[in-house]
């Protein structure tokens, strides 16, 4: 008996051309499905594998048709995050996302990278669950599974400033606890043999991850969610395409 076709649905708040031609041109062997507003994409995708499914609410729709199977995996594409991550949250029972982002930089070397979200990896033990979590993701990837441990300075800085002071604290804590080596801010040597990188907090990875995927020449391939049962890969709307978003998606349905 032939195997059913998977799903992937992916998400258009704005850009819809940018998002359609994406899914027509990502060549998975999987059906696409674009949910957006009523009346956003004005043509037909014109790719025998890809259909528009319309709401008023696209993102409840998304994330309804993911967690009750009738996609097997998403991507928010260039829906709000603000909404559809509320969504996402309140359908899978968790007052919080993690995030792990796949990233590659301009040199074409791959890493996983995180926290990523603003409001996420601020605790010692956010931070461990990431290490936990990453290295599975890094084992699937066929990444390396050591991990770097990033914090605001050098040893030699201690003293300068309390926060900083307690970044490193803080990274010598994570790396013992999680059999991982503290690099301490030398990002530059972390990427040499480390599959995951955890930053020192969410807003300094959101600056890297930014950084390297937007002024860097570095690409960005999404950021899967891992503490949720179900394949949601987060992106920025101010992704170039969203294409390697649903590569990686495919890739995680396999």
């Amino acid at each position: 008996m032939q195997a059913a076709v998977k799903k992937i649905g992916i998400g258009i708040g704005s850009d819809a051309e940018k998002v359609v031609e994406s899914a027509c041109r990502a060549g998975v062997s999987c059906d696409i499905i674009c949910y957006t507003r009523p009346g956003t994409v004005k043509v037909s995708p014109g790719c025998s594998r890809v259909r528009i499914a319309e709401s008023e609410t696209p993102e409840a729709m998304l994330v309804s048709d993911l967690m009750t199977g009738g996609i097997d995996a998403a991507v928010r594409g260039s829906l709000p995050a603000n909404a559809t991550l509320q969504a996402l949250k309140a359908a899978a029972g968790v007052d919080h996302l993690e995030r792990i982002a796949l990233l590659e930089t301009a040199g074409g070397k791959k890493f996983l990278f995180a926290p990523v979200g603003i409001d996420e990896g601020w605790t010692v033990a956010d931070k461990l669950a990431l290490v936990r979590k990453g290295r599975l993701v890094a084992r699937r990837f066929g990444l390396s599974e050591k991990v770097g441990i990033l914090s605001g300075g050098r040893f030699g800085d201690v003293g300068r400033d309390a926060r900083v002071d307690r970044s490193m604290a803080d990274a010598e804590l994570v790396a013992r606890l999680g059999d991982a080596v503290h690099y301490e801010i030398l990002i530059e040597d972390a990427i040499e043999s480390c599959g995951l990188i955890i930053a020192p907090d969410g807003i300094s990875g959101n600056l890297v991850f930014r950084t390297l995927a937007f002024l860097g020449a570095g690409h960005a391939h999404g950021a899967p969610v891992v503490n949720i049962d179900k394949i949601f890969v987060d992106t920025s709307r101010a992704s170039p395409d969203y294409t390697n978003a649903l590569l990686l998606a495919a890739s995680l349905l396999e």
